[in-house]
């Protein structure tokens, strides 16, 4: 089968993502991308550029399957007589009607931010098929639908809802997760627990919550160390400046990994993975954490309670900050008498050589 993947914002996951599955999908994928930045003028945009792309570089294709980032129902507007014929897929990284947006977006105070979240809801319309990352991130989107077209004057169309939920399925991110194989922890002397932050530097993450339980286990005189990675943007949270000051004996890296093999071997090197995001709708991040051996505390939100076994989630899942700081409490002194190996188990279906196959035979239906 000749699929191509239709790409607006090609950098970070969905680059990683769209590569890794071109590379494992036994079926031939052409993948047609734009460069990853300015990413609403991508959404508002892109379908004309790679409309254009399309009609002169692609010769044969039998699916169109394009991430959440393209306004689909522009794109085949556009390639009318030259996507007759052809199924249609979206698989949906983010969603622009359930992500939270920064309060200081200027989009939001003029009311604009609407217009992404409607370009997401007729490319769902569009599609003949719609693929979501995890289940929370589906049902949080489907749930959201009434009260979004609600908002609108007239002719809410509410009974697409329903044909939009009927066309969609959960697919879950494929993830090169055996490539952490071939790397080790670092050889360092460990007298105490070594506490993980891998995600990027921003407010939807939540790192006031991360940092100030930090702060009072630290006040109350425990003993951990701490590895702090993830991307750094212009904007980060200010609390990370806070962190690095008052947290500075406990430090053992604190910013950006120099390469991928420095970012794997501290993921192996650290013991728990305290999570305190308000958004995520997978989270690979704590996937490869936990992949590497970090034992996760998951808030009992968004997509993490999917990436525990029903067994673990009484251990590793907290409902409130006080539940986080006690069951961090309770690992900082006993990190070492938990099975790591059940955890990694459990998320080594996400591997692409555990669902290619999945994802093949979905995309052929």
């Amino acid at each position: 089968m000749h699929i191509t993947l239709i790409e607006p914002f090609f950098t970070g996951s969905h680059q990683k993502w769209a590569e890794s599955f071109q590379k494992n999908s036994r079926h031939e994928v052409q993948i047609l991308s734009l460069k990853g930045r300015h990413w609403k003028w991508r959404m508002f945009g892109g379908a004309v550029s790679l409309a254009r792309m399309f009609k002169a570089e692609v010769n044969q294709t039998d699916l169109i399957l394009v991430s959440d980032m393209l306004d689909l129902a522009t794109f085949l507007g556009l390639l009318r007589k030259e996507s007759q014929g052809i199924s249609t897929a979206i698989y949906f990284h983010e969603n622009q009607l359930t992500y939270p947006w920064s309060p200081s977006d200027e989009d939001v105070k003029k009311g604009r931010h609407n217009e992404y979240a409607f370009m997401n809801y007729t490319s769902a319309l569009a599609a003949d098929k719609l693929f979501f990352n995890s289940q929370y991130h589906l049902d949080s989107f489907i749930n959201a639908l009434p009260d979004f077209l609600k908002q609108f004057p007239d002719y809410h169309e509410f009974q697409n809802i329903e044909l939009i939920k009927n066309k969609s399925q959960v697919l879950y991110l494929g993830m090169d997760l055996k490539i952490f194989d071939k790397y080790e922890a670092f050889d360092i002397e460990k007298e105490e627990a070594i506490i993980l932050w891998n995600h990027r530097w921003e407010y939807d993450k939540n790192p006031e919550s991360f940092f100030k339980i930090l702060f009072e286990l630290k006040n109350e005189g425990f003993k951990f160390k701490l590895v702090v990675l993830g991307e750094q943007y212009s904007r980060s949270p200010k609390i990370f400046n806070e962190a690095k000051i008052k947290l500075k004996d406990e430090i053992l890296h604190f910013g950006f990994a120099a390469s991928f093999g420095e970012y794997a071997r501290w993921l192996k090197t650290s013991d728990i993975m305290p999570v305190t995001s308000n958004q995520d709708f997978f989270g690979g991040s704590v996937v490869e954490g936990i992949y590497c051996g970090a034992i996760s505390l998951l808030p009992n939100r968004l997509a993490y309670p999917e990436h525990l076994s029903q067994e673990n989630k009484t251990e590793f899942i907290y409902n409130s900050e006080k539940e986080l700081k006690e069951k961090l409490i309770q690992l900082i002194n006993n990190y070492n008498s938990v099975d790591k190996k059940e955890l990694k188990g459990f998320i080594k279906k996400y591997d692409w050589g555990n669902c290619i196959d999945n994802y093949d035979l979905m995309l052929e239906k």
